[in-house]
């Protein structure tokens, strides 16, 4: 066994001081990170804090986007979900087994990671980190400097690689001690403990189980629209998209694919709506007067401009905005 680690490397405090703590130690650090369209960490202000964290730190940063791979787990995880879509085990279990590879390939010798007991009420209890751990086979491979000397040793503990009198034995979500060790380190620009995984939110969730009802093999660009506007279901195939603000009607726009309705209303101050699906005469007229119903509209009918994506090709429907009596039962 060398002194060669790879850190699972999020960019939040925790995971920074996890990489301190080996740094200290003399450990040769390789900071992991894994992306996906679930995560806060790929959006480009998230991902380019981290970029800062591991150049701050002085680490190498690999960072692998597993979207992909991951959607088999959202769907269908064997260990369960908590409140919402979110399958922590299944995904720290995931995490380990990528990571193992990983760690295998650059002949690294260990995992390190900064979970700490009790932080989380799924993944990281007592009985989930040994379940998480043996699962993924890596037992005794997984060292968590934060919360050490709570757990077994592990083997680099054992063999003397590391040294479990300067590991530490932090548990529950109070982040006093990690504070008062990001202030003893030097580490002032890190985010605020927040969740950043978007299976957490019952918002998302709820249109992420909407989705998949109807559409098992959605795509990138089908996830991505769940982060943003205002969703209504049409009928069993179709959905229709509000935007909210300016930023997100650019969005709206950005993702729109072939054969998308795309909505406007000219010369009044409204929302994009994008409407994605097959839908028939009635149901264009739904989708426009939903559109209206967020409009700057003063007047009961309302002419309503659109077209089929990417034609610029105009067409206008007239509608009455939607009452909220309407909208209620869509809305998603």
């Amino acid at each position: 066994m060398n002194k060669k680690a790879i850190v699972l490397f999020s960019g939040g405090l925790d995971s920074m001081l996890a990489v301190k703590l080996m740094l200290e130690q003399g450990i040769d650090v390789m900071a992991l990170h894994f992306s996906s369209i679930f995560c806060d960490s790929k959006s480009k202000k998230d991902r380019k804090h981290v970029k800062k964290a591991a150049i701050d730190l002085n680490v190498p940063l690999t960072d692998i986007d597993i979207t992909r791979e991951f959607m088999d787990i959202v769907k269908a995880p064997r260990y369960g979900r908590g409140g919402n879509m979110n399958p922590c085990i299944d995904c720290r279990i995931f995490s380990f087994k990528k990571a193992g590879g990983f760690m295998r390939e650059t002949g690294a010798s260990f995992i390190v990671t900064g979970e700490v007991v009790g932080e989380r009420p799924m993944s990281q209890t007592k009985h989930a980190i040994d379940l998480i751990e043996k699962k993924s086979g890596l037992d005794g491979l997984i060292v968590r400097p934060l919360s050490a000397k709570l757990l077994t040793p592990s083997i680099p503990e054992t063999s003397g690689i590391i040294d479990r009198e300067k590991l530490l034995d932090i548990q529950g979500r109070s982040r006093k001690i990690q504070f008062s060790l990001a202030k003893k380190f030097g580490i002032e620009d890190y985010p605020n403990p927040a969740g950043g995984c978007l299976l957490t939110d019952k918002g998302f969730s709820n249109r992420l189980k909407d989705l998949l009802r109807r559409d098992s093999g959605c795509g990138a660009d089908d996830l991505e629209l769940l982060k943003i506007a205002r969703h209504f279901r049409i009928n069993e195939t179709s959905r229709l998209l509000v935007g909210r603000d300016q930023k997100e009607n650019e969005r709206l726009l950005l993702l729109a694919k072939p054969g998308d309705y795309v909505f406007d209303i000219i010369g009044i101050p409204s929302p994009i709506a994008l409407a994605r699906g097959n839908i028939n005469k009635e149901e264009l007229s739904l989708a426009a007067s939903i559109m209206a119903r967020y409009s700057d509209v003063k007047s009961d009918s309302v002419n309503v401009s659109y077209s089929i994506f990417p034609s610029k090709d105009n067409r206008s429907i007239t509608v009455n905005p939607a009452s909220e009596q309407t909208i209620s039962p869509l809305r998603i």
